[in-house]
């Protein structure tokens, strides 16, 4: 049985933002994208790199998963360690409005019930699955 590990990035007053740029996702009027960039330090960099590496899967929300099929698979070389585990491990895309086929290699779309389905996919075997919130992740 694996496990299901959620990674999310969040203030202590509680706003929940990708460490993309200013512009990533204005929605609801939100102008604070990017936040704490400033604060991600060496051991910051160290943890997502590990986070990433270690998981044997993703599972992804239906906005996480557009932000990150429209600039991981075609990233710079730079940021290659980063884009390798993405585009390369499983992705489970939960979504009422996606359809399949994802156009981001090794994506599937969670059928039906989304908490049935992430129960299901804890029950199989596998590595850890990374929850990213604009990012989460599977290990085992």
């Amino acid at each position: 049985m694996r496990k299901v590990i959620v990674n999310e990035f969040l203030s202590l007053d509680g706003v929940a933002q990708a460490p993309g740029g200013a512009d990533e996702d204005p929605s609801g009027g939100f102008r604070h994208g990017g936040w704490h960039m400033g604060y991600f330090d060496e051991s910051s960099q160290k943890w997502v790199l590990e986070s990433l590496t270690e998981a044997g899967a993703f599972l992804l929300g239906r906005r996480t998963y557009e932000i990150f099929a429209a600039y991981w698979p075609n990233a710079p070389a730079e940021e290659e360690v980063i884009a390798r585990p993405l585009n390369n491990l499983p992705k489970h895309v939960a979504s009422r409005t996606l359809t399949e086929p994802l156009e981001w290699q090794n994506s599937i779309l969670l059928e039906g019930d989304v908490a049935k389905a992430v129960t299901t996919l804890k029950r199989e075997d596998g590595r850890t699955c990374a929850s990213l919130a604009a990012r989460t992740w599977c290990r085992r």
